[in-house]
């Protein structure tokens, strides 16, 4: 079961929603690099005995580089979705 699951969301300190792009950039960029780098590691070296020390290798390298990355193109895709859609 997830940590989040486990305490109570009144517990949960509360950020300014001014955090929301930094937050989910970090969230966004984490997530996507673990999936990634999981399965490329694994495309790549198969299940080694080395396996995690590789994987975690590199997820933290990609994940120093996306996260940045997400940073500066979640806006510009915020916007490209905005002049191709309409209000309801």
């Amino acid at each position: 079961m997830a940590v989040c699951c486990l305490i109570p969301y009144r517990l949960i300190p509360k950020l300014p929603r001014r955090f929301a792009l930094i937050l989910t950039g970090f969230f966004l960029s984490g997530f996507m690099t673990l999936v990634i780098s999981g399965v490329a590691t694994f495309r790549s070296v198969g299940l080694a005995e080395d396996f995690v020390n590789k994987w975690l290798a590199a997820y933290l390298n990609g994940w120093v580089i996306l996260f940045p990355m997400v940073l500066v193109v979640v806006p510009l895709v915020r916007s490209l979705v905005a002049r191709v859609t309409t209000r309801d």
